[in-house]
């Protein structure tokens, strides 16, 4: 059982090599989707990751058109602080693609509109912050799915 994570232009490589580290930890895939804020060998990403690196299950797309036509019949759901359900709302299921945007802005409008029906959020309850930190949503959601597979 395995989930597949997507990063879609993820710009921090603390928060990418920390995902990267929850997706060993977790039995997931990691996927990259290029333009990358960092260089795939940068030493910091590594660090991040630690010497789990090496065995992470890791595939870089060159951009967002080859990550939809590559997994185009793939089961998918989008992440982001404008979704209308919460992640307790989503289907959970083996190898379901858990797609997040980059830090600075999420994901973009066109992915949002287009994926409506399938976009989350993770509640906050605080109105002072707008978002979590990547790496803290990616974890969040992963356990929440694991929990949810395993009861």
């Amino acid at each position: 059982m395995a989930f597949n994570i997507v990063l879609i232009e993820p710009e921090i490589h603390t928060n990418t090599g920390n995902i990267g580290r929850l997706s060993l930890a977790s039995g997931c895939n990691l996927h990259l989707v290029k333009p990358l804020g960092f260089e795939i060998d940068d030493k910091r990403l590594k660090r991040a990751g630690l010497d789990y690196w090496k065995h992470i299950k890791l595939t870089v797309y060159d951009n967002i058109d080859d990550f939809f036509i590559k997994n185009k019949d793939e089961k998918m759901v989008y992440f982001s602080s404008h979704g209308d359900k919460t992640l307790w709302e989503v289907d959970y299921q083996d190898d379901l693609f858990l797609i997040f945007g980059k830090e600075s802005v999420g994901l973009s409008q066109k992915i949002i509109e287009n994926n409506k029906s399938i976009t989350y959020k993770i509640p906050l309850f605080s109105e002072r912050i707008r978002s979590l930190n990547l790496a803290n949503s990616v974890s969040i959601v992963v356990y929440e799915g694991l929990r949810k597979l395993k009861c």
